[in-house]
């Protein structure tokens, strides 16, 4: 069977208990349903102000933005730089112009700081020996990844097409990757209760003939290759 589409997994997460964060740049609508599921948190980043963030961002610009929010309740989030912080007012502005848009439930603020790296040891020991493919990486087995369209499969983890795990960046993968390696009882770690967890919803899915939707479908679905291309 073929995977079921986002608008339909989206809901089933919400009905499952899972709490779920959708991060979006708003280019494209979605279902205005999901803003009113329980657990279900949809955010839209926002880099500054629209003279700023609608360069950067095109074609996810304001107008758009605002266009595909209307009529749902979402968290705007926004990293702040520095050249945001030197222009008065500049902050104050943007603070002001969305937390008067009824859409926005809470603005979510980052700090973009380069100049310093602080990780725990188990963390950085991952980035130095990352998985070595994208089959031994827990966080491509866990994690679901789609184009556009909200249909297409991105294959076989976020990055698409042939990764170079070697020169992976991805602190969610490396995060993954650390915590598979943690040991829970003599030499069971953490890694072997996740595919042991993955290889019984396997196998509950093929008894039950609910064999689509997630990842540990998989291998038993034919996976779309043709990107879309956002004008």
């Amino acid at each position: 069977m073929r995977h079921r589409e986002v608008s339909e997994v989206v809901p089933e997460l919400s009905r499952r208990g899972v709490y779920t964060l959708i991060v979006t740049s708003g280019v494209i609508p979605f279902p205005a349903g999901w803003t009113n599921l329980p657990k279900i948190t949809v955010a839209v980043s926002v880099d500054g102000n629209a003279e700023d963030h609608d360069v950067r961002r095109k074609p996810a610009t304001y107008e758009r933005i605002l266009k595909n929010i209307a009529g749902r309740r979402v968290n705007i989030h926004w990293t702040v730089v520095r050249k945001n912080i030197e222009q008065p007012g500049y902050m104050d502005r943007y603070l002001s112009f969305w937390n008067d848009r009824p859409e926005v439930r809470n603005i979510w603020v980052s700090v973009y700081t380069p100049q310093k790296l602080t990780m725990h040891a188990g963390l950085m020991r991952a980035f130095l020996e990352p998985p070595p493919s994208p089959a031994a990486c827990l966080f491509s087995k866990l994690s679901v990844n789609y184009t556009a369209d909200l249909r297409t499969r991105v294959e076989p983890c976020v990055f698409g097409g042939a990764p170079s795990c070697a020169e992976c960046g991805c602190s969610m993968s490396m995060g993954m990757h650390w915590l598979g390696n943690v040991r829970v009882l003599g030499p069971l770690r953490a890694s072997h209760l996740i595919r042991g967890s993955l290889a019984v919803g396997r196998g509950v899915n093929r008894a039950s003939g609910k064999g689509d939707g997630l990842r540990w479908a998989m291998q038993d679905q034919p996976v779309d290759s043709d990107l879309i291309q956002i004008r």
